[in-house]
């Protein structure tokens, strides 16, 4: 027995870290060469706008930063027609639903989610000494049973996290979809609408002729729903970490009390308040995932993967075939994407849609390592057919 087990809490001794053991100076090097697919970033980074207005604000970086984030919340209110109270900045999405975690759970309760999905709900679960609740997804795809989902709630649940879309399959749940599950909830439970992707998903949604949200609607209308936005995709902030989240201003105000002081620096609330006025630099991006996510599912589908059609900045790739293998040989060939295993999909990766000269590289050197799995010819998921 280690010399603090007795002393730290029974939720830090259950935890299972998701991180790898600090790399070596030699390891970090090799990754810096790397085109780095594997995190849902940016590839073009902060516009020049936001740029400008980081560079402005270094020279304040000896004082503190505004703990409320004020003017980026009153901003925020005013670009989503929503209250100042019904906005809470943080750092990051994921301090949020750190936040909501240690504001609605104790030992005892419950959270209830879908497989396979974003992987922090686990931490952000057992780190509030609850328990995670991950329902089955449909049976033969990679979405949301929400039938499932709904089975799943007890007496002990307070919150359902549904990502939309979803990390790391990328697919959608349309709008009348979840107004039909959001009807159906018990009045104990608070529904979570992570919506990081929101920027690409509008997109995909226009062109498929679907609805994609109504989440702010719900939020207007009083429903116990929390709806989660970040700077750290489309913006291309994710190395500032700031993020919010839109919903009840009563729930938000208990969540505050549980906030680290100054979490968000001063340089995260300048770029991200400059983000906002981007939309040039938006549409760029959003314009280049739509556009190279369809060379990424022809390339990978041509190679015999199965792949699940995306509403994110990222594919869902389904090797069947050992996918931490395949992503370790791919990474010698200078290409790094995420491996799914702890995701519970051991045969699958998912690769962030990058340039178009990323991409190619990416399709070049999984041409090159060959695939044994190949059955000789496309397959591509019952959804990709569908859309």
């Amino acid at each position: 027995m280690s010399r603090f087990f007795d002393l730290v809490s029974i939720s830090a001794r259950n935890m299972v870290s998701v991180n790898a053991s600090s790399p070596t100076p030699s390891a970090l090097e090799r990754r810096s060469q790397l085109i780095k697919l594997d995190s849902n970033e940016s590839p073009f980074g902060p516009s020049v706008l936001v740029l400008d207005a980081m560079r402005r604000m270094l020279s304040a970086v000896n004082s503190y930063p505004d703990d409320d984030c004020s003017q980026l919340r009153r901003k925020l209110a005013a670009h989503h027609k929503l209250p100042p109270e019904q906005v809470l900045v943080t750092a990051g999405s994921t301090a949020m639903l750190s936040l909501l975690c240690q504001t609605l759970l104790a030992p005892g309760l419950n959270a209830v989610t879908s497989e396979r999905s974003f992987i922090v709900y686990s931490l952000a679960v057992q780190a509030a000494g609850a328990h995670l609740v991950e329902a089955p997804m449909r049976s033969g795809e990679d979405s949301f049973d929400l039938e499932a989902i709904l089975a799943a709630i007890d007496s002990n649940t307070r919150i359902v996290f549904l990502a939309n879309p979803n990390n790391p399959t990328g697919t959608m749940l349309e709008a009348a979809v979840v107004e039909h599950f959001l009807a159906r909830l018990p009045s104990h439970v608070v529904v979570v609408l992570d919506e990081a992707y929101y920027e690409f998903a509008l997109r995909f949604a226009a062109l498929r002729k679907i609805k994609y949200s109504n989440s702010l609607d719900y939020i207007r209308q009083g429903a116990s729903v929390v709806v989660l936005r970040t700077f750290s995709k489309a913006h291309g902030l994710a190395g500032l970490r700031v993020g919010y989240g839109l919903g009840p201003a009563e729930l938000l105000g208990y969540c505050a009390r549980m906030r680290n002081t100054f979490s968000v620096s001063s340089v995260a609330q300048a770029a991200a308040l400059a983000a906002l006025d981007d939309h040039h630099h938006i549409q760029h991006v959003v314009e280049n995932n739509e556009m190279q996510s369809r060379i990424l599912v022809q390339g990978l589908s041509a190679m015999g993967y199965r792949i699940v059609p995306t509403s994110a900045n990222f594919v869902f790739c389904d090797l069947a075939e050992d996918a931490a293998a395949f992503a370790n040989r791919l990474q010698n060939e200078g290409v790094a994407v995420r491996p799914l295993g702890p995701w519970g999909a051991p045969n699958c990766i998912r690769v962030t849609i990058g340039t178009a000269e990323q991409n190619q590289a990416f399709l070049q050197a999984a041409r090159r390592l060959g695939s044994g799995s190949s059955t000789g010819g496309p397959r591509v998921s019952s959804l990709a057919r569908e859309s």
